[in-house]
């Protein structure tokens, strides 16, 4: 439930009914716009309906909200959220291209990367560190090396990182060396690894599942924001579907889906959706005019020696050729780049 005030609300008022919420053992969640302010209610509403909220002073309208996700709705925060790391704003008319390599394979190859995306106009560096992989006998990450690996070409570059966390282990670990903790489509309903990375106060890039509803991945945001963190980025990545030319399926109606349903900023990952670099920019270019936030694409200064999916990334050349390509993309649509 929401709290709508009215535009003649004091302070006093509004404050009144957050401690009246208090008071009931419920949270508030307040937000204020350029037009409207509300108060969101999160508990047993049943308790706060008791005391006849309607009639309190400054109060418009109680405005009951059905879907079982809160804190992510947009109903509880009309304006979009806009996440800063480092500098880097992530959402609102702000457009952000995370990139680099699949897997950490080597402090050079990191670094190449990282010089790579930084020359093509790339904010923040992707790397990882922790690879959940379909095979046991697959490449696994160089883990905590590969968390150094970051820390120090992030104070050699200035550019903010972000790596895949798949263990409440692993994220107790890389809360020390990034400035955003990912979570892959994998872990999407790992509930554990989601609260666990709810109490840090890092930005989190939440990855839709292989085969998730758009409403089974706002849950899974819920469950992150009701630990208090509500920093968190969602990521389309592409879905399990029956078409095999792909490595899935980018569904690319996702993001005015969620536009309507959420405050949060919207990315999305062309190189996991497609699994062929020929398809990388199209897909890019499509994200961009259907109101994406950003981009996380994969790149490696030699994708033919890749460890992990060099068949999906990008050489240094391609990159910058593609950032390019998207700039007049990105400014037709009212974007900074």
């Amino acid at each position: 439930m929401i709290v709508v005030m009215k535009h003649s609300a004091t302070e006093e008022n509004i404050q009144s009914i957050i401690q009246k919420l208090y008071s009931l053992g419920l949270d508030a969640h307040l937000s204020r716009g350029a037009s409207i302010t509300i108060i969101g209610v999160v508990g047993d509403k049943s308790k706060f309906l008791a005391e006849n909220p309607q009639l309190m002073p400054g109060v418009e309208k109680l405005v009951p909200i059905s879907e079982s996700y809160k804190v992510a709705n947009i109903k509880f925060h009309p304006e979009p959220t806009i996440i800063d790391v480092n500098g880097v704003k992530i959402g609102g008319n702000n457009f952000v291209i995370m990139a680099g390599p699949c897997a950490i394979e080597s402090y050079d190859q990191l670094m190449a990367s990282a010089v790579a995306a930084k020359n093509a106009g790339a904010q923040i560096l992707r790397g990882g560190a922790y690879k959940p992989r379909t095979s046991p006998y697959s490449f696994q990450g160089l883990e905590e090396e590969g968390l150094r690996y970051m820390a120090e070409i992030r104070e050699k570059t200035g550019m903010a990182v972000i790596t895949e966390v798949t263990s409440c282990k692993a994220a107790e670990t890389a809360v020390n060396y990034v400035d955003i903790m990912q979570i892959g489509a994998r872990n999407m309903q790992n509930f554990e690894l989601l609260k666990e990375v709810g109490k840090s106060n890092l930005p989190i890039l939440l990855k839709r599942g292989l085969s998730a509803t758009i409403d089974e991945w706002l849950n899974a945001a819920e469950y992150i924001m009701s630990e208090g963190n509500e920093k968190v980025i969602l990521c389309e990545r592409g879905i399990r579907t029956y078409e095999t030319s792909t490595r899935n399926t980018l569904d690319i109606s996702a993001i005015p889906v969620l536009r309507s349903k959420t405050h949060l900023p919207i990315l999305v990952d062309p190189s996991h959706a497609s699994g062929v670099r020929d398809y990388i920019a199209p897909l890019s270019r499509a994200a961009v005019a259907v109101g994406a936030d950003g981009l996380e694409i994969e790149v490696h200064p030699n994708p033919a020696a890749a460890m992990s999916d060099g068949s999906q990334s990008l050489n240094p050349e391609d990159f910058k050729a593609l950032c390019e390509e998207l700039k007049p993309y990105i400014q037709l649509a009212g974007r900074k780049f």
